[in-house]
């Protein structure tokens, strides 16, 4: 059993932003019970002459070479706009002049 108290839980679910019922609070201490068990197991088999990994295989991205393909000009981009102004698509505003 971890050594986490029911106060920490209860702080660990303020922190983040959880309202939790008692039943709530119970199931979570549970399982986070059976999560640092596991993680404590998993400390145990860690040794210093094996490395730290994310995945058990080697793992590398697949690039794909750039080629420049068909472009559209910028009237062909703006042709199917909802709207436009000044050869840039005109989108509305989000903002207030106060949040600026």
């Amino acid at each position: 059993m971890s050594d986490l108290t029911r106060d920490q839980i209860v702080h660990l679910a303020q922190l983040a932003h959880l309202d939790l019922t008692e039943a709530e609070l119970d199931r979570v201490a549970g399982e986070l019970d059976v999560i640092l068990n596991s993680v404590a197991r998993v400390r145990e088999i860690a040794s210093d002459d094996v490395p730290a990994t994310s995945h058990p295989i080697a793992l590398s991205n697949v690039f794909r070479d750039d080629v420049v393909r068909g472009v559209l000009s910028q009237d062909e981009a703006l042709a199917c706009a909802p709207d436009a102004e000044d050869g840039q698509f005109k989108v509305p505003a989000i903002l207030d002049e106060d949040d600026r």
